[in-house]
C-alpha cells in the first residue's frame, strides 16, 4: 500500500547577503495530486525545493517531507525522489552505470534500474555516455534517477525543459497516472499554460512570498475573466496607464 505522504513548508526563508530569497513561505502538497508551483525566474523557488530536500538550510521555519526533515529519513530514495538539475550527472559514465551506483548506494535492487530505464524509454541508449545526451535524453535520466526507489512523493525543478513535444506529453502521462495512485507531486515551473495542461493545485510565489494557493479552474477562471499579474518596478508610472484604458489597477505586496 503507497504511503500517504504530505509536503510541509511553514514560515520559510531564506536570504543570501541583503536579499530576501524566500519570505515566510508557507504551503502543503497533499497526496493524489499534482501540484504546480509556479512563478517568474527569481522567484525563490529552485532555493525553496533546495531547502525542501535538504540542499541548502533556511534561515527560519521549516521544509517537512512525510512529516519530518529530509535528512532524518533513513531511506530518503524509497521517500521522496527529485529531479533538480538534468546535468549533474559525470559524462563519462553511461546510463546504465549511473543509476546503477544511485541504486547500490541507496541499497535498491538491480532489477530497479532496468525497469527505470524501460520507463523513461532509455533502453536502447543505456550504455551511452551520458555526456553524449541531449538535455531531453538527460530530463529522461534524471526521471529514472527519480523513479528508482519507488517513491511516495517526487519533486521536480522544471522538468519540461529540454523534452520535445513527445517527451512533455509522456511526461504529462507519467505523473497524471502517479498522481491517480495517490503518490504527492510538486513541480515548479515560470510557464502557467504548461501547469493549466498538467497540475491540478497551483501555489503561486513571487519575490519569495506565497500569492495563492488554489486549484488551477480558480486561477484560470480569473484570468480569462480579465485579471493579468504584472511585475514591474515601475508600478506607480503603470496605474495611470491602465486607468486610461479602462482598467482597475491593484497592487500585491
Amino acid at each position: 500500500m503507497l504511503r500517504m505522504s504530505t509536503l510541509e513548508v511553514a514560515g520559510l526563508s531564506k536570504s543570501y547577503g541583503m536579499k530576501r530569497v524566500v519570505n515566510e513561505l508557507s504551503f502543503i502538497v497533499r497526496p493524489g495530486t499534482v501540484t504546480g508551483f509556479l512563478g517568474p525566474n527569481g522567484a525563490g523557488k529552485t532555493t525553496t525545493l533546495r531547502m525542501l530536500l535538504g540542499l541548502t538550510r533556511p534561515d527560519s521555519g521549516s521544509a517537512l517531507v512525510a512529516g519530518r526533515p529530509y535528512h532524518e529519513h533513513p531511506e530518503p530514495m524509497k521517500t521522496v525522489g527529485s529531479l533538480m538539475d538534468a546535468r549533474w550527472m559525470h559524462p563519462k559514465r553511461s546510463a546504465r552505470s549511473h543509476l546503477a551506483w544511485l541504486a547500490r548506494a541507496s541499497r535498491l535492487p538491480r532489477s530497479r534500474v532496468e525497469e527505470v530505464l524501460a520507463q523513461v524509454g532509455l533502453l536502447q541508449v543505456a550504455d551511452k555516455r551520458v555526456g553524449t545526451f541531449s538535455l531531453g535524453m538527460s530530463q529522461r535520466l534524471g526521471f529514472a534517477a527519480a523513479l528508482l526507489g519507488d517513491p511516495a512523493i517526487l519533486v521536480l525543478d522544471e522538468p519540461a525543459n529540454g523534452l520535445d513535444p513527445e517527451g512533455i506529453a509522456w511526461m504529462r502521462g507519467l505523473l497524471r497516472t502517479m498522481a491517480e495512485r495517490g503518490h504527492t507531486i510538486l513541480v515548479s515551473s515560470h510557464l502557467l499554460a504548461e501547469m493549466a495542461q498538467l497540475a491540478d493545485e497551483l501555489i503561486v510565489v513571487g519575490r519569495g512570498r506565497l500569492l495563492r494557493q488554489c486549484t488551477v479552474a480558480e486561477l484560470t477562471s480569473e484570468t480569462s475573466a480579465g485579471q493579468v499579474m504584472v511585475r514591474t518596478p515601475h508600478a506607480e508610472r503603470l496605474r495611470p496607464l491602465v486607468a486610461a484604458a479602462g482598467g482597475m489597477f491593484a497592487t500585491v505586496q
